[in-house]
């Protein structure tokens, strides 16, 4: 073992009558561990709210869709959706139905009448049905089969309290399939003709934590059951998921192209633009918390070594007079802080680690959903987090323990004994 090594662990780990120096260590590799601790919980919840938001957004819309002008219908085409498919991106997809109803529930036990508002209904095959159902249904049955003649439908939590709904409740949907440009005397009849009025039942109820526009508004559907009452054959659009959601843009350019006017494409990044943009301020602010926690850290290791140079200054005077070159005086201290930091890192993972389990199972710390679209708060494990965060904790603690440790090697045998 090289000289430095031993004197720096007898330095900082070697406990001692009448001296403070364990305890000073001690204090160091806690706050060391606090600091990294924090940095790692603050990634972990960053990107956790990130990506549990986004996972919610794609749910409604996919990654990808892509639709005619003016939103207008169009005429189902196998070749159209299979063109998407075969994009070496794209993972599923499906042809999707929108439109919109006002939503009357059933009057009241006591015959009240029953709460109205406006909905959209998304109707989507089979395969996307279950896979958007299978993550957020709360109450109900996955079946959406018409076994009573009605249509099965799907109501967000938030629309559900709003309109009194449940699992087996029959409403009455109101759309207008086409605008009346009938004479003065016949408006009226064109306009109550146009109108698209059938008989829904709630078959679920899903929660997604999503307020605003999603589970205050839309209702899930079955494709074929809404193109039979409403649009025979036909669709809003495709949408499909991708591999890579960084190379989204690219994706979409490149299907539009294939399918050609009038169809156009957008991601979902684009559509909910404004969401993203408040996620990216919150990845803005990362920034700053983690170098005001790495500055704490810093002079926490400065302030530390200082405290030890003061106490171990005869020490110190001893060494240089044994002829131990400044050289390697400095490199006793810089030892001791590369120790104190590994203790400290590793300690600070540890206990990163713990919590973040910890909250995972127990759900403790809760947060308003209709403010932040989540119940708790979201936390992933990411191993180069870790990796990352114990790195430049490592290695900021070094560069800034050169300082201290040129001091010590500074110190003159004849002051550093008489003191």
């Amino acid at each position: 073992m090289k000289p430095e090594f031993y004197i720096a662990g007898r330095f900082a780990f070697k406990r001692r009558s009448a001296t403070r120096p364990t305890f000073i260590i001690l204090i160091a590799v806690i706050g060391i561990a606090v600091g990294t601790a924090a940095l790692i919980l603050t990634l972990s919840v960053v990107k956790g709210f990130a990506s549990s938001i986004e996972v919610k957004l794609i749910s409604f819309s996919s990654h990808m869709q892509f639709r005619q002008p003016d939103s207008r219908l169009f005429m189902e085409r196998r070749s159209e959706m299979q063109q998407v498919l075969n994009d070496p991106e794209t993972v599923s997809g499906g042809p999707f139905l929108e439109k919109n109803f006002i939503l009357k529930s059933s009057a009241g036990a006591r015959g009240e009448r029953g709460p109205a508002g406006p909905v959209m209904v998304k109707g989507t095959d089979e395969e996307e049905r279950r896979l958007f159902l299978g993550k957020f249904l709360r109450e109900g049955s996955l079946n959406a089969a018409q076994e009573d003649g009605t249509i099965g439908l799907y109501a967000g939590s938030t629309l559900a309290e709003n309109l009194r709904l449940k699992p087996g409740s029959r409403v009455m949907l109101a759309g207008v399939s086409g605008v009346s440009s009938g004479t003065e005397g016949g408006g009226m009849l064109e306009l109550l003709s146009s109108l698209d009025l059938e008989v829904g039942t709630i078959r679920g109820i899903y929660d997604t934590g999503l307020q605003e526009g999603f589970d205050d508004f839309m209702m899930i559907a079955d494709l074929r059951a809404m193109q039979d009452r409403f649009s025979p054959g036909m669709i809003s659009g495709y949408e499909a998921r991708v591999r890579h959601p960084e190379l989204l843009s690219g994706t979409v350019e490149r299907i539009a192209g294939e399918l050609r006017y009038p169809f156009y494409g957008y991601t979902v990044f684009e559509r909910y633009q404004n969401l993203f943009e408040w996620l990216r301020l919150q990845k803005n602010l990362m920034p700053l918390l983690i170098v005001t926690i790495t500055i704490v850290a810093v002079f926490n290791i400065i302030s530390t070594l200082l405290v030890l140079i003061i106490e171990k200054t005869r020490e110190v005077g001893m060494l240089s007079a044994l002829g131990l070159e400044p050289g390697r005086i400095s490199r006793v201290f810089m030892t001791q802080a590369f120790l104190t930091a590994i203790a400290g890192i590793l300690l600070g993972n540890l206990l990163a680690l713990l919590l973040t389990l910890f909250e995972m199972r127990f759900h403790l710390i809760t947060l308003p959903e209709k403010s932040y679209f989540i119940k708790y708060v979201p936390l992933i494990i990411d191993p180069t987090d870790y990796l990352a965060v114990s790195l430049a904790v490592l290695s900021l603690t070094l560069v800034f323990a050169f300082i201290p440790a040129r001091i010590a090697a500074a110190l003159k045998p004849g002051m550093a004994l008489g003191s």
